[in-house]
């Protein structure tokens, strides 16, 4: 094999690994993406119960009827709690962010309004918001 061949040899493994590993990124980019914000999406926490239980169970179409109401009535209640418990932690980091206040200089208050406002439009930004009200803590 002549010093010609074996650099295309190299230069074509080198080639098929760079474009192994940007496919690996590309499909572990969209998996990851489905596993953290689709899976988690609060709205399917139904569905997927009832198919987890379906399919674990071995559950009947008959079955499946039956336990629907109860299973959409949890998911309620959940969704529920879950936005009691969210409304709670805005509450208490609103209440820490005024107290803190009160020890900052306006260049830092200045600072803080724009930490939360950069967190209320990532956190908002995702899915359409649950409550209507939302406060901004005071400087």
């Amino acid at each position: 094999m002549n010093r010609a061949l074996q650099w295309k040899f190299i230069v074509g493994f080198i080639l098929v690994f760079i474009a192994g590993g940007i496919t690996g990124a590309f499909l572990g980019g969209l998996y990851a993406r489905h596993l953290f914000f689709e899976f988690h999406h609060p709205a399917l926490i139904g569905a997927r119960m009832k198919e987890r239980l379906r399919t674990e169970l071995n559950l009947t179409p008959e079955q499946v009827a039956k336990i629907s109401p109860i299973i959409d009535k949890t998911a309620a209640q959940l969704q529920t709690v879950r936005q009691d418990t969210g409304r709670r932690v805005h509450e208490v980091i609103t209440e820490a962010h005024q107290e803190m206040a009160a020890n900052l200089t306006a260049e830092q208050r200045q600072k803080l309004q724009q930490i939360e406002e950069r967190h209320r439009r990532w956190r908002y930004g995702r899915w359409p918001r649950q409550t209507t009200t939302q406060s901004s803590p005071a400087p």
